[in-house]
């Protein structure tokens, strides 16, 4: 069984990121590693790499995968989070025969899966995709920030932050921007 989540569904720039990983089976709650593991967004981006560390140790499998700015733009959000996911699962090197998602009102057909509401603060290998996302994520955009100066990319992670906003209204989009998002959009008329 494996879980996955995504990242990075809301930025204006950048992949949207799925996680997938397989925790163990014999997996012991009480184990002093897993008070790391839990949604992502709860974590610091230090407990978070520190986490997904962890992770890579302890988990039968990690792996992450994303669909570009572009993707987005063409197929939308939901079709992109599906592709995301997708390519998730093909990289882990242990192949699940069922998956848990953190709720998506659509699912991914190729597998067996449950969509959980808060799925993220519920369960281990939900919360474990979410951090190897969203660290995945974060390294991306931290990366792409010196291929794009002036937009503040390690800063806010392509959000609409009001600094994001005004370099983009400064400098217009560049090729990470999500296109189809009404405030890149915005800044293509202005």
């Amino acid at each position: 069984m494996a879980g996955a989540d995504e990242a990075g569904r809301g930025p204006l720039a950048g992949p949207l990121v799925a996680g997938a990983v397989v925790m163990p089976a014999d997996l012991d709650s009480s184990s002093a590693w897993l008070e790391s593991i839990r949604d992502s967004k709860r974590l610091s981006p230090r407990r978070r790499e520190q986490a997904l560390a962890q992770l890579h140790r302890r988990a039968v499998a990690v792996a992450t995968g994303e669909a570009t700015a572009r993707e987005i733009d063409e197929i939308g959000l939901t079709r992109a989070t599906h592709l995301a996911v997708s390519r998730a699962l093909r990289a882990l090197r242990v192949q699940p025969d069922y998956l848990l998602l953190d709720f998506m009102r659509s699912l991914p057909e190729e597998l067996p899966c449950r969509a959980i509401v808060k799925g993220d603060g519920l369960c281990y290998s939900i919360a474990a995709a979410s951090i190897a996302a969203k660290v995945t994520r974060d390294r991306w955009m931290e990366s792409v920030d010196r291929c794009f100066p002036g937009y503040g990319f390690a800063r806010h992670k392509g959000y609409a932050t009001p600094q994001h906003l005004a370099a983009l209204r400064r400098l217009g989009p560049c090729p990470i921007h999500r296109r189809s998002f009404a405030p890149v959009q915005e800044s293509l008329l202005g």
